[in-house]
């Protein structure tokens, strides 16, 4: 069963790369970039990485997915779409299972998922992450937030010298 999941999120996320490469329209190449970044956090949750495929969704899917979607809006100016809709039936279809989705995350919710082993910690938890972060890791999540700043001050130096 682990195997046909795998098979099956790979072949999603290998999907939406291929279309993320492949459309020319940028607002759909973002679109398949989400769903390829959501893909990638089904395989951490495959891996039992709950806190990966969380941070996953919340920090890749959601906030930097806005601000490419935000960039694109801004920097490629759209044009006005007229006539008859060419995916009127695809629209159609998406609201029933939009609907079998929800019903199943219910259905999962409602059962609690499956029952954990009493122990320590879950190898892939906040507190492992958080450990190694704050101890072996220490140096290089220093040196990446530096770099984050420099970045950051090399955007705004570059933005004040065109106003």
């Amino acid at each position: 069963m682990a195997t046909a999941a795998f098979v099956l999120i790979a072949a999603v996320a290998v999907g939406s790369a291929l279309g993320l490469v492949v459309r020319r329209n940028p607002i759909h190449g973002a679109l398949f970039l989400v769903v390829n970044l959501g893909s990638i956090a089904a395989l951490f949750l495959t891996l039992g990485a709950e806190f990966l495929a969380a941070a996953q969704v919340i920090v890749y899917a959601g906030a930097i997915m806005v601000l490419f979607v935000f960039a694109i809006m801004v920097l490629i100016p759209g044009r006005e779409e007229t006539g008859p809709d060419p995916q009127r039936p695809t629209r159609l279809l998406a609201l029933p299972v939009g609907a079998v989705l929800l019903v199943l995350l219910v259905a999962l919710v409602a059962g609690g998922g499956a029952p954990r082993a009493a122990g320590g910690p879950p190898a892939g938890g906040v507190e492992a992450v958080g450990r190694l972060l704050f101890t072996d890791y220490l140096f290089p999540f220093e040196l990446t937030s530096v770099l984050l700043l420099a970045a950051m001050v090399g955007v705004l130096l570059l933005a004040r010298r065109r106003a």
